[in-house]
């Protein structure tokens, strides 16, 4: 499932590239800085009750005042832009992470299995335990997206002398995947009524999670994003080929098995906040390293910015288009993400690692 085409045009890991070359990327960074501030501003502005921008920025200085911006700003706006911001991230970088440990340009975070673990320990949760509302389900989720990734790993390593190979690795999430779902599908069909809050939480949305619901998981996501942002260095190696990378000093199999951690943080806490948003892992890196090329460090920055950007984005088109009801931003990101992803790709080969 590897795919290793290199556009000439793009320096490879380790050659010296050009000061221009540099610069832009970096101007390219602050363009897309521009791009996330704009969202955001869009965020709080637009919804079932619209507010000017004037009135978003008084009700940003009056917290507590009383007035009808400042409640919908701070109660309702507020809580849903920071936890787009949160899992935009977090998907963003979990996807540039998994593309670059398996190799594979078009995988993301739900190769590995951690959608299917998370929906299937929710499953088990409101089934035996009885769980019922969201802060119940986020620990779960959490737990089963852990697990899931941890035994993709633990099975894609065997017969391998304890080294997981991006093949295995690919094999083994998308085979524990199919069991679990298929599992999780058999008890929902059993008791529909029962399981009723499953089908609810798999449908992605920003606006089921409070602020105290990001403020359980945002530790785990910010200690994800420096792991994976530490790594970025070692992947370029890793992209040459592990016989390469380990003849120049990388530790494969530590960057592995810590690249999995950071990937179980960032994807099982942004799947425990919203029940899972598609294509932002796949679509976003993918796109970002026509632009940037293949160092994954700035693959992980431009990620960690565009995606909140698109997620946020994603979400007001929602909130606009069915006024005065909304859209599940994981509908929207499917519906807008499919058609530039096919159009890029049919533009272009696939971009290399």
């Amino acid at each position: 499932m590897s795919m290793t085409t290199r556009d000439s045009t793009e320096p490879t890991p380790g050659s010296v590239e050009s000061p221009s070359f540099g610069g832009r990327r970096a101007i390219g960074l602050l363009v897309i800085g521009a791009a996330l501030f704009v969202a955001f501003i869009l965020s709080l502005a637009h919804g079932a009750n619209p507010l000017s921008y004037s009135d978003v920025w008084s009700a940003l200085w009056s917290r507590g005042d009383n007035s009808t911006e400042s409640i919908i700003v701070w109660s309702e706006r507020w809580p849903r832009t920071l936890v787009g911001i949160m899992v935009g991230a977090a998907l963003g970088v979990a996807g540039a992470l998994i593309q670059a440990l398996t190799r594979n340009p078009l995988a993301d975070p739900g190769i590995l299995g951690v959608n299917a673990g998370a929906g299937f320990a929710v499953t088990i949760g409101i089934g035996i335990f009885g769980l019922t509302s969201v802060s119940q389900y986020i620990w779960v989720a959490f737990l089963g997206a852990a697990v899931a990734t941890v035994a993709v790993f633990a099975i894609g390593s065997v017969g391998g002398g304890g080294t997981a190979s991006p093949i295995t690795l690919v094999l083994a999430g998308v085979a524990l995947g199919a069991v679990l779902t298929g599992i999780e599908t058999f008890f929902t069909l059993l008791d529909p009524e029962t399981f009723r809050g499953v089908r609810n939480w798999t449908v992605g949305s920003l606006a089921r999670a409070t602020l105290a619901d990001a403020g359980l998981v945002a530790p785990f996501i910010i200690v994800g994003l420096l792991i994976a942002l530490a790594l970025a260095t070692s992947l370029n190696s890793i992209a040459l080929g592990d016989d390469l990378a380990a003849s120049l000093g990388t530790n494969v199999r530590r960057v592995r098995v810590f690249g999995v951690i950071a990937l179980t943080l960032l994807a099982g806490g942004a799947t425990a906040l919203t029940g899972g948003i598609a294509f932002v892992g796949l679509m976003v890196p993918h796109v970002v390293r026509w632009f940037v090329g293949p160092d994954q460090r700035w693959i992980m920055a431009y990620s960690l910015l565009a995606a909140p950007a698109f997620v946020l984005i994603a979400d007001v088109v929602g909130r606009v288009i069915a006024r005065p009801g909304e859209i599940e931003v994981w509908i929207v990101t499917a519906v807008l993400g499919a058609p530039v992803l096919i159009a890029l790709v049919r533009r272009r080969d696939v971009s290399a690692l």
